[in-house]
């Protein structure tokens, strides 16, 4: 199985920066609307197979651990069709375009526009997803999984500014070192592998993502739990989404950078 060094990795991030940057910006909403579809639809197997362990059991401490691991281990479909079919996935990008902008390939506010736009077409596709394909078809109306949506929303939204900030942190490094892999394979089979592992990880450490929580927690409040639009977007969003900035542009984007790129490229 055919695999790029390190530097080789940085290398083709600076090129692929460079074409992230220049997207038209109807086409950046898009591939973003995508992504956030995408990374719904893997949040909404994760509940219907992570949380039907057992219905009649659920209190059952034995099988919290089977539980959480079938939601973790099948959550990663979401960036496997990110990374497999294409999509502009505002988490991934923290780190991908950082290398270009950093050796000067791509101005600032390339990465700055690619961040925004990402980010306003994951929110979109999540909320896709949320109404249409899982309110909507009533997926979650029934237990286990009604109480257990309620429940993911609330707990979500009851974390401490800094607990979902550094949650944000660890999932993110996680993440874009799921799409550095990815990159370093020549074949999908290498990809659809290098993402599962960091993916599953970050999701049974339960930390935090901000596009599947742009799905989990209003899917929550559109099963009725007691989440306003303002504690959703303030207590979580918002820390979170600082805290996979910092774990996808610092320790993956730039720290890779600086060990094994170049800092003299030119476009």
């Amino acid at each position: 199985m055919a695999c790029r060094t390190p530097a080789e990795v940085v290398e083709a991030m600076g090129g692929v920066c460079v074409v992230k940057t220049g997207l038209p910006w109807r086409k950046l909403l898009v591939s973003g609307f995508l992504a956030g579809a995408y990374i719904g639809l893997g949040g909404l197997l994760a509940i219907v197979i992570g949380r039907g362990v057992a219905p009649t059991l659920v209190g059952d401490v034995r099988f919290n651990g089977l539980g959480r691991f079938l939601f973790a281990a099948v959550f990663p479909v979401g960036l496997m069709l990110v990374v497999v079919a294409g999509a502009e996935l505002f988490t991934g990008n923290t780190a991908v375009v950082m290398p270009g902008v950093l050796s000067g390939r791509a101005p600032v506010r390339g990465l700055l526009r690619n961040w925004g736009l990402s980010y306003l077409g994951n929110f979109a596709g999540a909320l896709f997803v949320a109404y249409a394909l899982s309110y909507l078809t009533g997926l979650c109306a029934a237990e286990p999984y009604l109480g257990a949506v309620r429940a993911m929303a609330a707990e979500k939204a009851a974390l401490s500014f800094g607990a979902a900030f550094w949650r944000g942190v660890g999932c993110n490094w996680l993440v874009c070192l799921a799409v550095w892999m990815a990159a370093a394979a020549d074949d999908v089979a290498g990809k659809l592998l290098a993402v599962w592992f960091p993916i599953m990880a970050f999701v049974g450490l339960g930390f935090e993502h901000s596009v599947a929580n742009m799905f989990f927690i209003p899917n929550g409040m559109l099963y009725g739990a007691g989440v306003s639009a303002g504690q959703f977007l303030l207590r979580n969003l918002l820390p979170v989404t600082l805290g996979n900035i910092v774990g996808g542009a610092f320790f993956v984007g730039f720290i890779h950078w600086w060990l094994h790129g170049r800092p003299s490229s030119k476009p």
